[in-house]
């Protein structure tokens, strides 16, 4: 499979799981976290499906389109290491819904980031909260989802906090 094909099925897959992941919040108060901003295209896509949502946003830098930059007192700049541990503080309440779109071509790096996201996501997802994200993520807790029909095991990931 060619790198155009995989890129294509990934975006196939992470506009189906986050649908999906909206369809279930819904009801259910509290924020959404989206980390990894890149050019805004998921952030623009959940702002349009939760307009009555906060949707924050955590990346090194502000690199979206000049159109879509979020609402600045909802972006967090910086190292993830650095600002997701406090960034309950920062939200006021759990998420209901944590994005997580970090991943690159270099292995290692994604061994790293997921090892530091799992302990922190752990503290921060709320009960019954939707993690989805383009690594696989293991938070205690937490039990994978089913992905939506038609996506391959494996392209995405998806999973839901017990509730308390």
């Amino acid at each position: 499979m060619s790198r155009l094909e995989r890129h294509l099925f990934r975006i196939e897959a992470q506009l189906a799981c986050l649908n999906d992941a909206v369809s279930r919040i819904a009801g259910r108060a509290g924020p959404v976290l989206e980390l990894g901003l890149g050019k805004g295209r998921t952030y623009d896509h959940l702002l349009e499906r939760l307009p009555e949502r906060d949707v924050w946003t955590f990346d090194r830098a502000l690199t979206c389109d000049p159109s879509i930059v979020p609402d600045l007192r909802l972006v967090v700049l910086g190292e993830f290491r650095e600002t997701l541990p406090t960034a309950l503080s920062r939200l006021g309440r759990q998420p209901v819904l944590v994005h997580s779109d970090c991943g690159s071509d270099d292995p290692d790096r994604d061994v790293a980031i997921a090892r530091f996201l799992e302990p922190v996501l752990e503290q921060i997802l709320a009960p019954g909260g939707i993690l989805v994200s383009d690594r696989l993520l293991r938070l205690a807790d937490t039990e994978p989802l089913a992905l939506p029909q038609g996506i391959a095991a494996g392209r995405y990931f998806m999973a839901q906090r017990r509730e308390r």
